[in-house]
């Protein structure tokens, strides 16, 4: 007959959906037993109304069925005490990454544009889906608060679950988003001003539980308003991404977009020239917008700051970027064999080349 000990070590296996840690080590175990080959488990929730009840109820059950000796197996499930949430709000709390924090591991990347209707909110979540893809833990901001789209571009239907006054941010593509139209209804509109839209933002880096980030993405408004400036305040050590397209009327708007950083102190990384061209049946590109446009714009951008702004990417204008991003499934997932996916996730894969270590951070030793 299996022992409990074995029982248990099989639910470490088992993640929660949203905190994406073991169950064991978030202490939703309450007890797990096995009687004449009927495993019994019985599950803490973090609150009543679990969205993901049904998910973590069939995991466990299907845990306990690979150890030998288990035939069948019946999960009860319940929920934490105010006092067992109070304890685990302490413990995830202590182990967020202060993203402002210049010993943060966590890459902080802004994207950013001049003007709207650039195609930036697809290539962030692009991006994302991209790294979340090749193994990085991936966290994304909708930081383009009255023009937000991110929810229906990675296909989030779902609200952020609340534990007291910490949100769990729905996890989508292997990616963890969180988004101000994910609090409201019927598509309603945001009118806010300056000083609500910082605070806005200030609890989504501080109420959002995402957990230890390799990479933590914004998708910015576009252009040089509240917002830019509330990201170079509050997120100090991100970097920014300028999108733009060829045509010279928005590699001039854009360059603002990019020569902001001489007033905030980040760092532009690099630009992306997003509907470079159109790739025709024959093979031909017609360049439906003109060229040159993301090539001049890191030109200008290299004179101005004093260092490289590399062009990182040409992407290619396609119907599958589009159709991706109405379906809420991202290009790289549904067409990776397209040129845009490929061009893609070659820049996710450029952006994710530094390397996450201690080199140059202070540690918090003390003797």
């Amino acid at each position: 007959m299996p022992q409990d000990n074995e029982l248990f070590q099989a639910l470490s296996a088992v993640t929660d959906p949203e905190l994406r840690r073991p169950i064991t080590e978030l202490k939703m175990v309450e007890s797990v037993s096995c009687d004449h080959g009927v495993a019994r488990a019985r599950i803490l929730l973090t609150i009543e109304a679990c969205p993901m009840r049904s998910r973590i109820e069939q995991d466990v059950a299907e845990a306990l069925c690979t150890v030998p000796d288990v035939e069948r197996a019946e999960v009860e499930l319940g929920v934490m005490s105010p006092e067992q949430r109070a304890e685990l709000r302490s413990s995830l709390a202590s182990r967020r990454t202060p993203f402002s924090d210049p010993s943060s591991l966590t890459r902080v990347i802004a994207v950013a544009s001049g003007k709207g209707g650039v195609g930036k909110s697809s290539v962030t979540a692009n991006l994302a889906t991209a790294m979340a893809s090749a193994g990085l833990k991936v966290g994304l901001i909708d930081a383009d608060v009255h023009g937000f789209s991110i929810p229906s571009l990675m296909g989030i239907s779902q609200n952020p679950t609340r534990v007291d006054d910490m949100i769990l941010p729905p996890v989508a593509h292997g990616v963890k988003v969180i988004s101000i139209g994910m609090f409201l209804e019927d598509n309603a509109p945001v009118i806010w001003r300056g000083p609500m839209l910082h605070r806005a933002l200030e609890q989504f880096l501080s109420d959002v539980y995402f957990g230890d980030l390799d990479v933590l993405l914004l998708d910015l408004p576009p252009g040089t308003g509240d917002m830019a400036i509330s990201v170079a305040q509050l997120l100090p050590n991100s970097e920014l991404l300028v999108i733009t397209t060829p045509q010279s009327t928005a590699t001039q708007v854009a360059e603002r977009a990019g020569t902001i950083a001489l007033q905030t102190k980040q760092k532009v990384i690099g630009v992306v020239e997003n509907m470079s061209y159109l790739l025709l049946p024959d093979g031909t590109q017609m360049e439906v917008f003109g060229s040159g446009g993301g090539q001049a714009l890191s030109d200008s951008l290299t004179d101005q700051l004093g260092y490289p702004v590399p062009l990182m990417a040409t992407l290619p204008l396609e119907q599958s970027l589009r159709e991706g991003s109405d379906q809420g499934v991202p290009v790289v997932l549904q067409n990776p064999d397209s040129p845009v996916a490929q061009e893609l996730v070659a820049l996710a894969a450029s952006l994710s080349q530094r390397p996450r270590g201690l080199v140059g951070k202070s540690l918090p030793i003390s003797f």
